[in-house]
């Protein structure tokens, strides 16, 4: 072999050597970018779940002071219609006395 195969040889050697130097440098620092753009991705999603937690749970208290907003609502018309029924009472008594004195 002549000194300049020779040389070649070396050349092509150190340009496969760097080649796959600049190469695995490459795939390392694409990996980092990638789980860094994974783990934002991640925490957005997390946190629009929080969010979506919160407002549900918002939602749960509304929904409890609505029912107890509706059971006294109950009550208070079933004391109404109790007291009105008593009304009646009282005035078909009174029209009745009217009626028997006339």
């Amino acid at each position: 072999m002549t000194d300049l195969g020779i040389l070649a040889t070396v050349i092509g050697a150190v340009g496969g050597v760097c080649a796959i130097v600049f190469g695995y440098t490459s795939y390392k620092r694409n990996q980092k970018a990638d789980d860094s753009k994974s783990g934002k991705e991640s925490g957005t999603l997390f946190t629009e779940i929080g969010y979506i937690k919160s407002g549900i749970d918002d939602i749960k208290r509304k929904q409890d002071k609505q029912d107890e907003r509706l059971l006294q609502i109950s009550e208070r018309l079933t004391a109404v219609e109790a007291s009105s029924k008593q009304a009646h009472k009282r005035l078909d008594r009174l029209e009745h006395q009217n009626n028997s004195g006339e």
